[in-house]
């Protein structure tokens, strides 16, 4: 370990620099990043990076998918709820459905429950990198809450696929209605567990006398905590880490301070750039491992990949298919049932589709087959799995990577009107947190008022409701008084976001980040 150290440090220096220069030619820096990898994994006397299979799903899920659940919107997740579960399970599993078919019906020696096995490892899209490619063309809303939505539940309702896979395959037997058992402990299970842990660290982050750096280690502890207890009682983890994390963002302004807040998400942000770029780079460093494997396997390396190409377009194929399909059952069930949009059109059906791309979920899950069943033999065609998901990732990652951002712009997607715009949202809320602060200080301080020049001119300020970054110096003998209108703005805008359907959130969490600046000048003054 410690011979290779400089080889880690240049590692994570170069992750940095690759994502620059994506950031500065506009491609996404997964591509970069599994091209770097496949390119460094040639040059002789590099060392492998191995970690542990058993570790993998340890080490990288529970925070990712922690960050993923703290940034999502519970309100949007649950107005899009229909086709985002259409998605994250109805599509995932006919997806493994149509590997398993297609892999037992074409690559020799794979069973229905192995060819299961791959499906539940290929079949959930990446988050990150479709997030990444859309950061350089602008979408509308309701698509990237849906593709956000959708990537929250679609590894849980996969990797629940591969487990059972793993098990049928190494036990050579499968008890369907003990596995439908199973099945229904491991989402209610996993949704409850998530939720008892996400209300125990709430209490500890109210109760306990915690600082900002104690409250930024329990939040990376907490990912950990849901996941490992969920696994223990055979629940699944990941839904636990999701539904714990929905839970505990939502409440967030009950239990975190605003240094809390504003630091916690530094903290994070760099923690999960540091997990997604070496995850990235991991996919591209493995390859020779793997395809040396093959040659225990007596199979070909054109031949793999042939096997390879197959799955990826079987995958490709069916999403879009999926996304087609789920634009005819949106106009059916508008004849019995409201639905959120009665004709989303065929454009965004396709550029739907056309967000397949795999990445971290589906490395993870590949890299944490077991080596051996549980009767001691050598897992079946292991290898030829972690090579057909290397190039899984490899070509959607390339090929739908670097096409999506042209295709989005040939298909000019319709502008939607699901939010209020974004400046008539601005000035919405400028002036209802005026009106707060306003009557905050009129009805509750109104004598000091009178005699306060400074309190005179926030009131001034927020009469001629200016800019909200324009702001006056606060005294030491107000500054009680303007914390007290900060939190009733903050519970304001809390508020119309929970009560107002068209008001973007991304929006109002803008506000309450300037609210959180707005506390944390007034401790420094």
């Amino acid at each position: 370990m410690l011979e290779h150290f400089p080889f880690y440090l240049g590692l994570i220096v170069l992750i940095i620099l690759l994502i620059m220069l994506g950031n500065r030619i506009r491609v996404a820096y997964p591509v970069l990043l599994v091209l770097a990898g496949l390119g460094i994994s040639f040059i002789p006397g590099i060392p492998a990076l191995k970690i542990d299979p058993e570790l993998i799903f340890i080490i990288f899920l529970p925070p990712l998918l922690y960050e993923a659940a703290w940034a999502n919107s519970w309100k949007e997740l649950w107005f899009w709820r229909r086709i985002i579960g259409s998605f994250a399970f109805v599509v995932v599993f006919l997806t493994a459905i149509s590997v398993a078919l297609a892999a037992n019906a074409f690559i020799p020696g794979f069973s229905l429950a192995l060819g299961f096995l791959l499906g539940g490892i290929v079949s959930p899209p990446d988050a990150v990198s479709a997030s990444a490619i859309l950061k350089f063309v602008k979408v509308p809303k309701r698509m990237s809450s849906i593709l956000e939505g959708e990537s929250l539940l679609n590894d849980a309702s996969s990797l629940i696929i591969f487990r059972f896979a793993a098990i049928a395959v190494s036990t050579g037997q499968f008890i369907w209605y003990n596995a439908a058992l199973s099945f229904v402990w491991m989402v209610i299970g996993g949704i409850l567990i998530g939720l008892a842990v996400g209300f125990v660290f709430l209490k500890a982050h109210k109760w306990l006398p915690t600082d900002v750096n104690m409250d930024i280690i329990l939040t990376l502890v907490t990912p950990y905590a849901m996941y490992i207890a969920a696994e223990e009682v055979h629940a699944s983890g990941v839904l636990a880490v999701v539904s714990g994390g929905l839970f505990l963002s939502y409440h967030r302004h009950r239990f975190l301070g605003s240094s809390s807040r504003l630091r916690g998400e530094n903290v994070w942000q760099s923690f999960v750039f540091l997990l997604n770029g070496l995850v990235f780079m991991l996919i591209g460093l493995d390859l020779p491992e793997i395809t040396s494997a093959l040659k225990q396997e007596g199979i070909g390396f054109y031949e793999a990949t042939g096997y390879g190409l197959l799955i990826t377009a079987v995958l490709i194929l069916g999403r879009m298919l999926a996304g087609f399909g789920a634009l005819i059952v949106t106009r059916i069930a508008s004849y019995f049932i409201t639905v959120a949009d009665k004709n989303p059109g065929a454009r965004a059906p396709l550029i739907m589709g056309w967000t397949g791309m795999r990445g971290v979920v589906s490395l993870a899950a590949a890299l944490s087959v077991p080596v051996i069943t549980s009767s001691g033999a050598a897992f079946p065609h292991r290898n030829l799995v972690l090579y057909i998901t290397f190039i899984v990732i490899l070509v959607t990652l390339v090929l739908q990577g670097l096409t999506l951002p042209l295709l989005i712009r040939k298909v000019k997607l319709p502008a939607f009107n699901d939010h209020m715009p974004e400046e008539e949202t601005a000035a919405l809320l400028r002036e209802e947190l005026a009106k707060v602060s306003l009557a905050t200080l009129r009805e509750d301080h109104q004598e000091e008022l009178s005699h306060s020049f400074h309190l005179q001119k926030l009131s001034r300020l927020w009469q001629n409701q200016l800019e909200s970054d324009e702001t006056v110096n606060v005294p030491a003998n107000i500054k009680s008084i303007y914390k007290k209108i900060l939190d009733r703005q903050r519970q304001l805008l809390l508020q119309m976001n929970k009560e107002e359907q068209r008001i973007d959130e991304e929006i109002v969490r803008k506000f309450l980040h300037q609210i959180d600046l707005e506390e944390e000048k007034l401790k420094l003054e």
